[in-house]
C-alpha cells in the first residue's frame, strides 16, 4: 500500500457534535441501566400517581384527583431526573475521577455538561410519555397550550439541572447523596406536588410558591387542569431559578 493509500491513518479528533451525541448515549445508558436511579426517577413518580390518584387520600380539592395530580406528577420527574438523579451520578463521578479524566479528553468541558443535558432531557422524555400514559388510563382530561407546557418543562429542566450540577459540583459525593435525596423528599411534600399549597399557612404558602418545584407544578397545573394561558409568573420565578443555578454551576464547580 502506498502512503497516500486507503488505510492512511487520519488522526484527530472526531467532529464536535459526534462526540456530544457519543457521550450523551453513554450518559442515558448509564442512566437506565442503574436500579437506584430508575426508583427515583420512574417507579416512585409512577406509584404516586397510581396510589394517589386511586385511592382518596388527600383532599386535592373539586375536581378528579388525577387532574390535579398529573402536573405535579410531571413536575416531580423533571426534578427527579434533572436535580436529584443528575446530583448524585455527577457527585461520583466527580469523587471517582471520571469527570478529571474526561475533563483530559479531546470533548470541551462545555460540550460534556451539554451531553449530559441531552442525557436528562431523553430520560425525561420517557418520563413524560409514561406518566402521560398511566393518566390518562386513570381518567386524566388535560386541557392547555402545549406550548405554555414545553416551555415550563425546558425552563424547569433548566433551573434543576443547574441546582444539581452546583450541588455535585462543591460538595462531597456522600454529602451530595444525603443532600439530594433530602431535599427531594422535602420538595415532595412542600412543593405543591401533592398537597395543595393551599393547605398550608398563608405565610408559609408565600415562600413555598417561590421554590422551584412549586412554580413548575403549579404552572402545569395552570395550564393542564384549568385551560390558563401562558403562566407568565411561574415561568419568571423558573427562570430567575434556572440562570441563578447555572450561572453559579459554572462559577463554583470543581471537576476534581
Amino acid at each position: 500500500m502506498s502512503a497516500t493509500g486507503t488505510y492512511t491513518p487520519n488522526p484527530g479528533a472526531a467532529p464536535l457534535g459526534r462526540m456530544i451525541a457519543a457521550q450523551a448515549v453513554l450518559e442515558t445508558k448509564m442512566l437506565l441501566r442503574n436500579g437506584e436511579q430508575l426508583l427515583l426517577t420512574v417507579v416512585i413518580p409512577t406509584l404516586l400517581l397510581v396510589l394517589f390518584g386511586s385511592v382518596d387520600i388527600v383532599d386535592t380539592g373539586e375536581g378528579e384527583a388525577v387532574d390535579f395530580l398529573t402536573p405535579g406528577i410531571l413536575a416531580l420527574a423533571v426534578m427527579s431526573t434533572a436535580f436529584t438523579g443528575q446530583a448524585i451520578a455527577t457527585g461520583f463521578e466527580r469523587r471517582y475521577g471520571v469527570l478529571k479524566r474526561l475533563a483530559a479528553s479531546p470533548l470541551p468541558r462545555w460540550a460534556l455538561m451539554t451531553a449530559k443535558t441531552a442525557s436528562v432531557l431523553v430520560t425525561e422524555v420517557l418520563q413524560v410519555l409514561l406518566v402521560t400514559v398511566i393518566a390518562f388510563a386513570l381518567g386524566w382530561n388535560p386541557h392547555g397550550n402545549p406550548f405554555a407546557v414545553l416551555l415550563l418543562l425546558i425552563l424547569g429542566t433548566a433551573a434543576f439541572s443547574g441546582l444539581g450540577l452546583l450541588m455535585a459540583g462543591t460538595l462531597k459525593a456522600e454529602a451530595t447523596l444525603a443532600a439530594a435525596n433530602l431535599v427531594f423528599l422535602l420538595l415532595l411534600v412542600g412543593g405543591g406536588v401533592i398537597v395543595p399549597l393551599d393547605k398550608f399557612p398563608s405565610g408559609v404558602q408565600d415562600a413555598l410558591a417561590l421554590l422551584p418545584i412549586s412554580a413548575l407544578s403549579d404552572g402545569l397545573r395552570d395550564v393542564l387542569q384549568h385551560g390558563a394561558g401562558m403562566p407568565w409568573g411561574d415561568l419568571g420565578i423558573l427562570a430567575v431559578w434556572a440562570v441563578v443555578g447555572l450561572a453559579a454551576a459554572g462559577r463554583f464547580f470543581r471537576w476534581e
